[in-house]
């Protein structure tokens, strides 16, 4: 039996080890054959040398990423403590690339890994499915990118279109014109392209069509040259909108599409033609694929946690009908 004391003069302990102790209850489940006592700037870690060893590597490397990144949720614990932690060394290893400095003093970078893989694999391909639960930051993270594409000149436009399908048969009952009918379910996009840009700016941009956002609908027709397109909310596209829009882009065009498969919001004897490219698409060259999970959650902590219980959830359903 062996014991060792390890200081913390780097971190704030409460950031190490979380409010009411949360974290460092995370770090006793993942080492149980040691007894880990906490006292201020220190902890004592009693047990077998090897684990002791291990637990030591492991709580350097936590140390290290708050250092880096002045926080630690959850999901990014999680991947600090898991056995393959090469991922998110390696991006705790790279430039901490600034993708927009923002309107308001905000400097948008990629918070996660799978939100810094988007920004590889986009960088690296024409079409990107960005796929995973809400709060991810997918959309978010591809404004940015498209952003960062026309402040650098490397398109002339920045298209936005999600389908709206909550709308259904229901739009011309809704007040005001088209424009303020459709306006409830483009507001994401509005929401993010205001952190990018100036107030006026941006005002001007949508004016003069520089950025144009529209339903999915308003796509059809038109060919895409020079644009950077984002298709949000794509899991509420069909088979036949999906095919249309692919079939938009033009020359030098970059187009990313987000969804999330466990939010499908269509009548249920129609399919998604999300689920459906997918895999029709799945080894074709040129496109890729990045998913993201609950683990990239940014929002509060509990909608990871609210995911998660859902996941379990259909899972066993699925298992019952079985």
């Amino acid at each position: 039996m062996s014991e060792k004391t390890i200081e913390i003069a780097e971190v704030n302990p409460v950031e190490l080890f979380g409010v009411n102790d949360d974290k460092l209850k995370r770090l006793r489940s993942e080492f149980p054959k040691l007894k880990l006592i906490s006292r201020g700037r220190m902890i004592k870690a009693i047990g077998e040398e090897e684990q002791i060893r291990v637990f030591e590597d492991k709580l350097q490397l936590i140390i290290q990423y708050i250092l880096k990144y002045k926080q630690l949720n959850e999901g990014n614990l999680d991947r600090l403590l898991s056995k393959d932690t090469q991922p998110i060394q390696e991006q705790m290893t790279q430039k901490d690339e600034i993708l927009v400095h923002g309107s308001n003093g905000i400097i948008v970078k990629a918070r996660t890994v799978n939100q810094r893989r988007l920004v590889n694999v986009m960088g690296k391909n024409d079409l990107v499915f960005a796929l995973g639960p809400a709060g991810t930051g997918k959309t978010y993270t591809a404004v940015a990118l498209a952003a960062r594409a026309l402040k650098n000149k490397e398109v002339r436009k920045i298209i936005l279109t999600r389908p709206a399908v909550e709308a259904g048969e229901n739009l011309g009952f809704l007040p005001g014109d088209l424009k303020e009918k459709l306006d409830p379910y483009l507001q994401p996009l509005y929401d993010a392209l205001n952190d990018m840009f100036p107030v006026e700016k941006l005002k001007d941009y949508l004016e003069n069509g520089v950025v144009q956002i529209a339903p999915l609908a308003f796509m059809r027709g038109r060919t895409l040259d020079h644009a950077f397109v984002i298709l949000d909310e794509a899991q509420n596209a069909t088979t036949s909108q999906f095919k249309m829009f692919l079939t938009r882009m033009g020359r030098n065009a970059k187009f990313c599409i987000t969804g999330d498969a466990s939010q499908i919001d269509l009548p249920k004897n129609q399919p998604s033609g999300l689920i459906q490219a997918v895999k029709i698409l799945s080894n074709t060259k040129g496109i890729d694929f990045v998913h993201f999970d609950s683990k990239d959650v940014i929002r509060h902590e509990l909608v990871k946690k609210i995911i998660e219980a859902y996941s379990m959830s259909t899972k066993n359903e699925e298992i019952k009908k079985q």
